[in-house]
């Protein structure tokens, strides 16, 4: 593996986990807002703390690379149905591009799924020492 792939891996983790730890944090010191705007949406806002359990561990799993497939995968579940409920209306400009960067983030962790948390990932740590 070359030094290119090497730190790609770790970084590229963190720069796609980052946003969903950060907003999970966010939506903590933020609850009320945070509540008032999901049933803006007609979403219960007895799943907020759920959201954030989602945001802020499989965001915090996939930067430090433990079950990386597992937490990308349900982030990129996450990422896609909040697109279609949250960013949908297509008539505002805003709203697309938050709709398309929801996209992109799921398509992202995605190939997290496919291929790994790459190196300098926890996973990769636990593996060696059941072997």
């Amino acid at each position: 593996m070359n030094l290119l792939q090497t730190l790609s891996a770790p970084l590229g983790r963190i720069l796609l986990a980052i946003i969903f730890f950060i907003a999970g944090v966010n939506k903590v010191f933020s609850y009320q807002g945070t509540q008032g705007y999901m049933e803006a949406f007609n979403v219960s806002d007895s799943l907020l703390p759920l959201v954030i359990m989602i945001e802020i561990l499989a965001g915090l799993a996939v930067i430090i690379g433990y079950k990386v497939r597992l937490a990308a995968f349900i982030l990129a579940g996450f990422s896609l149905v909040s697109a279609f409920i949250f960013h949908a209306d297509f008539t505002d400009q805003m709203q697309m591009i938050l709709f398309m960067k929801n996209l992109g983030l799921a398509g992202g962790l995605l190939l997290l799924v496919s291929h790994g948390a790459g190196a300098y990932a926890l996973d990769n740590r636990l593996e060696s020492e059941t072997m």
